[in-house]
């Protein structure tokens, strides 16, 4: 693998990813960030597979939370790796799987033309609680409203079942309950636990950063 692909979850943007991006591509590894909110789980997919096929060969792809609903029906990665991620069976979605947490969800408020939007002071403690407060309020100004039913998407294809994967289970995560990550993590090849939040992309990108120049060693 000579190439990562990172996939961010529901209404985050590729700039969420920007310090392991960057970290990534100042180590010499191709590094790409799709963009998402494309209206359906089908359509983000096809972004995804996509930015895989224009890439030379397999390369690591890494799916957050609803990204891993994304990754689990792309095809031609080398490696799956689901960071506090939904990972799906047949028939099943990320919301058949347990979707949001009781906490995320009343950080759900109304958004223009029927979308969805996050409130701020909610989303900081739901999604970056363990982040200084100036990484937390950086990352609450990028969220962006996300079209409704996404997170009902069904994915045709299930690549963990033939791709190597790693599970990242963030055991103080505020948004997707550790043990519904620890139950989807037992369908993935191996898994790690962080303690860390639900997005350790931004609080602790050096942690990530490791990890995925140690797969694409191996």
């Amino acid at each position: 693998m000579s190439a990562v692909v990172l996939v961010h979850g529901l209404y985050h943007r590729p700039e969420h990813f920007g310090r392991v991006a960057g970290r990534l591509r100042d180590a010499g590894i191709e590094t790409v960030v799709p963009e998402l909110h494309r209206g359906s789980l089908s359509a983000d997919t096809a972004a995804v597979q996509a930015a895989v096929y224009s890439l030379a060969g397999p390369p690591l792809l890494l799916g957050h939370s609803y990204g891993g609903s994304v990754i689990t029906g792309v095809r031609g990665a080398g490696h799956l790796v689901h960071l506090a991620a939904f990972v799906p069976d047949t028939g099943e979605s990320a919301a058949k799987l347990g979707g949001a947490s009781p906490r995320l969800q009343e950080a759900i408020g109304p958004g223009p033309d029927g979308s969805t939007t996050l409130r701020p002071e909610p989303a900081a403690e739901v999604l970056y609680d363990d982040c200084s407060a100036s990484l937390a309020a950086w990352a609450v100004d990028l969220l962006r409203p996300q079209a409704p039913g996404c997170g009902r998407g069904v994915p045709l294809h299930h690549g963990w079942k033939d791709t190597p994967s790693t599970y990242v289970v963030c055991d103080r995560d505020r948004a997707i309950d550790p043990a519904l990550q620890r139950r989807m993590a037992a369908r993935c090849t191996e898994a790690r636990e962080w303690r860390t939040g639900h997005s350790p992309f931004v609080g602790r990108p050096g942690l990530l950063v490791e990890l995925l120049e140690e797969l694409i060693r191996r």
